[in-house]
């Protein structure tokens, strides 16, 4: 039935996304919010939102606003919103203060796992924001700035982050800075393709899902029951009555 696909697809979400596997579990999470009842299951759609919200957090993106909007959503959605706030502004002090408080929430939903892992990406957030924002900055303003325990710390975040393509700057381990590089254009890398490409894909599995549905309706595989006329159901004794009146009517 429909609504054992929903959890079946929630189900896989989650699984992929214990795997690390956000993209796949990104994809099956909105596939059970589409098609999850809209009139009734509140309790399963809030369930899909929250962690289709974290998941979208992990992948590096933020989600759209209107995944914490609604009657029945937007009192259980608010420490993930504040959790949102905090992976935005990229403040990992204010992101501590968010998981302690909701620590119990987050236990209670099983997205407390995913929620701690979410404190790299709010490291390179931050760390991004401040290579935009200065040509050249200190270690130690770096660990003051992120909230880190020493500037030790800082710099194994700074390459960490440089190793993996977050930022393009260079580390002077010497003099204890961090100098970023001129900005490049970002329509001569390969960001709008890959944004392109996800668009599409998703567009692509909508299409795919409604052609699913339209070729394969509900209870396509019983077999229709034939109708039976009034003349059929007649028993024997009822068709031999009726054969006797008939006889009793003609004339002599």
């Amino acid at each position: 039935s429909n609504n054992q696909f929903c959890r079946y697809l929630y189900y896989t979400g989650r699984i992929q996304a214990m795997q690390l596997d956000y993209t796949d579990a990104y994809t099956k999470l909105m596939q059970s919010m589409r098609k999850a009842p809209a009139n009734t299951a509140a309790g399963f759609r809030r369930a899909v939102h929250k962690l289709a919200v974290l998941v979208q957090l992990l992948m590096g993106e933020l989600p759209d606003r209107s995944m914490f909007q609604g009657p029945d959503l937007r009192k259980a959605m608010d420490p993930y919103l504040q959790l949102t706030q905090a992976v935005r502004r990229g403040s990992l002090g204010d992101f501590n203060t968010v998981v302690e408080t909701h620590a119990a929430r987050f236990k209670a939903d099983k997205t407390y796992t995913l929620a701690i892992r979410l404190s790299q990406n709010v490291v390179k957030t931050g760390l991004r924001r401040l290579n935009l924002a200065y040509s050249r900055i200190s270690l130690d303003d770096i660990k003051l700035k992120l909230q880190l325990e020493s500037a030790r710390s800082a710099e194994f975040v700074c390459a960490k982050a440089i190793k993996d393509g977050v930022i393009d700057a260079v580390i002077d381990h010497d003099r204890g800075f961090m100098s970023s590089k001129d900005i490049t254009e970002v329509y001569a890398t390969n960001d709008p393709q890959k944004a392109f490409h996800r668009r599409i894909a998703f567009c692509l599995d909508v299409h795919n899902e409604a052609l699913k549905a339209m070729m394969y309706p509900p209870d396509a595989h019983k077999k229709p029951q034939p109708e039976n006329k009034p003349d059929e159901t007649k028993t024997d004794e009822e068709l031999a009555k009726e054969i006797e009146d008939e006889l009793g009517d003609e004339p002599l």
